[in-house]
């Protein structure tokens, strides 16, 4: 090659001789347009993102390739590539490409690669780090209509969407509370297809104007932000379920789902011909939804309108046995959310709800058994609800499954991970097994995603590591609520002075605030009265709270006695004679011995 200078002795005037700006102005053009008609092609065909960047990587190598070439050519005067120069540059390029597939694939193992054996155990709230091809999430809808006054109806569009995608075998749906997290965050598509494990995220916007709706709907690819579809919907309250079915339908069409025979039939059911019952029902699932329990009794009467308005409205009436089992204190409301649950059954048999608003009567009132096959019977209607999930998976702990609880907790945080409550849950389990940090970790997660109890959750992890200061100030966090105490505030404080390294004088004040509430006879035992008399050493007095409360908060009383706090009330040779009273020994004898005990004789269980 020849000197770079040319005649005149400037490397400006060699580079114009040889063209090299032009050659690199050409080579950038036909590069840009590469890239974006295999970015479109990805797009249509859903090929992974690592071809693109494959493509793009081939093409950033090629450019000072392209540039030595047209220096050389360029002085000879002849901008040709001979068949020798060609092969050379294949060479490089197909080098380069191993390379860059290397550096995508190499910085994580394939789930395949991971054995039973080695796997690791779960993070403290599982975050998927890749999406597989078919999952989607559901964000909420604008409200575009003219007073702004119709989100609860937007709202309630998309969640019906989702609601029908989620039956679909073939796909993956995050779950409602994680895709409804980013309400009104305007938050990068991107960021929230990573959050949500997800590889494609839909989004949209209702106008309801009168008996008019206009429902527009796009689907993005979360990867690149690439939209690969989009379609503007219009019609009347008489058309919605019309209009979600559509909708549905082109989602799935786009994502290359395969439909079962079921889901061929029809995606989302047409619950109800009546457009206001329709309405109603969603204005009180919005309460619902929102679990604003100051409101349920208005909720129920939106729903009662609705049933009124179309009466076999089979989802209203299971709406109004859920609302119920929410609030049920005594016999007559126990027993208005069976009937009202029934009728429900009876009208639409494929519904969970109903069998959840069962299965909470049941517990309640003692018959563990009834609770159990309630729950088992939603789980087997809506394997992949979230809503069924998580009560399945906490009815689980109050048997005593612990092992079984834990792997469909976590089984729910890969499809719904931003469930403040489900976090929550995860969190007491990691503490209880000892791992304070990943409780920690779980816990305070589930504060930043709005859990209004999360702090006191942390009382328990202090304790666990001895900072007896630092778990009253965490329980303090939350002040006793219940009507059993006159002095509310006084009673945390006995509380939280007692049960966490308390000497005799606090432990005494707190078993008189205890003494104090049982006094009191409360239709609802708190749960507080029983952890707090395991923390005291006072098993004996636990277990005939257990024994003698018609109802009790389950799922904080028994995670206490599944849990080490519980070693002292579990080894009480009455134990298992209180289980049998009480009925959780026939939760046994059909689903086997819970995790600390073991069948001695028919509804017998020695437990440890």
């Amino acid at each position: 090659m020849s000197d770079a200078r040319d005649s005149n002795g400037t490397t400006w005037s060699a580079l114009k001789r040889r063209k090299i700006v032009q050659w690199a102005l050409a080579y950038a053009a036909g590069a840009w347009l590469v890239l974006q008609v295999v970015s479109l092609i990805a797009g249509i065909y859903g090929w992974p993102l690592v071809s693109v960047r494959i493509v793009a990587g081939i093409v950033m190598l090629g450019f000072p390739v392209a540039l030595v070439l047209a220096w050389y050519h360029g002085d000879r005067g002849a901008q040709r590539v001979s068949g020798p120069e060609l092969l050379i540059i294949a060479a490089l390029l197909v080098v380069g490409a191993t390379l860059i597939t290397r550096g995508e694939h190499g910085a994580s193992v394939p789930p395949a690669a991971v054995t039973t054996a080695t796997a690791p155990q779960p993070a403290p709230v599982p975050t998927p780090v890749a999406a597989q091809s078919k999952s989607i999430a559901v964000l909420p809808f604008a409200d575009l209509s003219p007073g702004r006054d119709q989100e609860y109806f937007s709202d309630g569009m998309a969640e019906e969407l989702l609601n029908a995608l989620a039956k679909i075998k073939d796909l993956k749906v995050a779950g409602r509370t994680s895709s409804f997290t980013f309400k009104g965050r305007n938050e990068d598509l991107r960021a929230v297809g990573q959050a949500l494990g997800v590889a494609h995220v839909l989004e949209g916007s209702v106008r309801k104007q009168g008996d008019k709706v206009r429902i527009t709907a796009q689907l993005v690819q979360a990867s690149d932000g690439f939209h690969l579809w989009s379609e503007t919907y219009d019609g009347d309250m008489t058309d919605v379920f019309e209009l979600q079915e559509r909708i549905a339908r082109a989602i799935v069409a786009k994502l290359q789902v395969i439909l079962t025979a079921g889901d061929a039939t029809r995606l989302v059911p047409v619950a109800t011909n009546d457009a206001e019952a329709y309405a109603l029902y969603l204005q009180a699932s919005d309460i619902f939804i929102r679990r604003d329990s100051d409101h349920y009794p208005g909720a129920i009467r939106l729903l009662e309108q609705a049933f009124a308005l179309d009466p076999n409205y089979a989802r209203a009436m299971a709406r109004i046995a859920m609302l119920h089992a929410q609030t049920a204190l005594n016999d007559a409301d126990l027993e208005t959310v069976r009937r009202t649950a029934q009728r429900a059954i009876e009208l639409d048999p494929t519904l969970a709800e109903p069998h959840l608003a069962l299965a909470q009567a049941g517990r309640r009132n003692g018959g563990y058994l009834e609770s159990t096959r309630a729950f088992e019977r939603a789980r087997a209607l809506e394997p992949d609800d979230a809503t069924v999930a998580f009560y399945y998976a906490q009815n689980l702990f109050i048997n005593g499954y612990r092992r079984k609880g834990i792997e469909h907790l976590d089984r729910l945080l890969t499809i719904d991970p931003m469930q403040p409550n489900a976090v929550y849950r995860r969190g007491l389990q990691y503490s209880y097994d000892g791992d304070q940090q990943a409780a920690e970790t779980a816990i305070r997660r589930s504060i930043d995603l709005g859990l209004s109890f999360g702090l006191a959750g942390l009382s328990l992890v202090e304790s666990a590591r001895g900072n007896h200061p630092k778990a009253r100030e965490y329980f303090l966090s939350r002040t006793i609520a219940d009507d059993c105490v006159q002095d509310r505030a006084a009673a945390t404080r006995a509380m939280a002075e007692g049960m966490y390294g308390g000497d005799a004088a606090q432990h005494a004040r707190a078993i008189a605030v205890i003494d104090q509430c049982l006094a009191a006879r409360p239709v609802l035992t708190p749960g507080w009265v029983v952890v707090g008399l395991l923390r005291m050493g006072q098993a004996e007095r636990a277990l005939v709270a257990i024994e003698q409360a018609k109802f009790h908060s389950t799922a904080t009383t028994f995670n206490a006695v599944w849990s080490d706090i519980g070693d002292e009330v579990r080894a009480l040779p009455r134990f298992g004679e209180v289980m049998r009273a009480i009925g959780m020994a026939d939760v046994w004898e059909q689903y086997g011995p819970p995790d600390r005990c073991k069948r001695v004789a028919a509804l017998e269980y020695r437990c440890e």
